[in-house]
């Protein structure tokens, strides 16, 4: 559980600057036909709200990360293994004669199958979720470039040379 608070803290706390950092990454626009700074300035402020309304990705305002999943509390340990196995451990244990013997050895080895159990749940929690930022971070670079084609589209209608 530490594992899951502590990657959701670390996504939470990564995630804007990932988002202002793509965000940043303007394209490069040249006045291909001698426009003037200020017929370029216009065009670009033009270019940027067109693009915006054929995506619907504004890179000034990027939108929220989507929820992550819902992750559920891992089940059982090495306590609730160890008395799942000692439980086990005395019946065996009472039929070949030492039910405390019996215990103990169920008691060592549910604990250690309860440990086992319950850090794969936990690495399977932790494999989901980085597979959920990766999607996001997919989606988010996605809905960027068609908002870069979009502007570049405009801009180099305009008469821009545009990288």
């Amino acid at each position: 559980m530490k594992r899951i608070l502590f990657f959701l803290i670390a996504f939470g706390l990564t995630v804007p600057f990932y988002y202002d950092a793509v965000a940043a990454n303007d394209v490069y626009v040249y006045p291909a036909k001698g426009q003037s700074p200020q017929q370029m300035e216009k065009d670009k402020a033009e270019c940027y709200r067109w693009a915006v309304g054929q995506t619907g990705f504004d890179p000034a305002a990027p939108p929220k990360p989507s929820p992550p999943p819902p992750q559920a509390q891992p089940q059982g340990g090495v306590i609730s293994g160890a008395l799942t196995g000692a439980a086990l451990g005395a019946i065996g244990g009472a039929i070949a004669g030492d039910a405390g013997k019996g215990a103990a050895i169920g008691a060592a080895t549910g604990g250690l199958f309860g440990g086992i159990s319950r850090h794969r749940q936990e690495r399977y929690q932790q494999e989901q979720y980085e597979q959920y930022r990766r999607q996001e971070a997919a989606r988010f670079s996605h809905m960027k470039q068609q908002y870069d084609r979009a502007y570049r589209a405009c801009m180099t209608g305009r008469g821009y040379t545009v990288n």
